[in-house]
């Protein structure tokens, strides 16, 4: 069976439904990556944020899953998220913790980068956004999460 075959995938994000499919896949692939059940639940986490933030702030968008491997041949688990919507006008101020341009509880975009190793953020007003997050199977994520 070809792993790459059944983790790399590229699911729309235009629905409620969908943000059910993003969960569903992304615990599948994390499973077949090798996560545990507690990394698993960290990933599916930030995947089920940022998924929710592209079909909220961005007008919907794509995630794409990436099987990955470290130099040190540690298996991983790339999510990129990307949609066409208005862009983030100050990033800073959208990664700290309590800060919200809905009705949320502004944990989306700092919460989900302390639950991953890596987090990058690329985001041009009025011409969308582009979140990729990796995880990496039996490294410990610190408090800060990615970088």
């Amino acid at each position: 069976m070809d792993m790459a075959a059944d983790v790399d995938a590229r699911l729309p994000i235009r629905s409620d439904l969908d943000l059910a499919w993003v969960r569903q896949h992304v615990r599948q692939a994390a499973t077949r990556v090798g996560f545990g059940l507690v990394d698993q639940t960290k990933l599916v986490t930030a995947a089920s944020e940022l998924a929710r933030n592209t079909l909220v702030h961005g007008g919907g968008g794509v995630l794409e899953t990436t099987r990955v491997t470290a130099a040190d041949g540690t298996a991983g688990l790339r999510l990129t998220f990307s949609d066409q919507g208005p862009g983030i006008p100050d990033l800073e101020r959208a990664l700290s913790d309590g800060y919200t341009s809905g009705d949320g509880l502004g944990m989306g975009l700092g919460g989900s980068r302390r639950l991953v190793h890596d987090f990058e953020v690329d985001s041009t007003p009025e011409s969308g956004t582009v979140v990729r997050v990796t995880s990496w199977v039996s490294r410990p994520v610190g408090p800060r999460g990615g970088r």
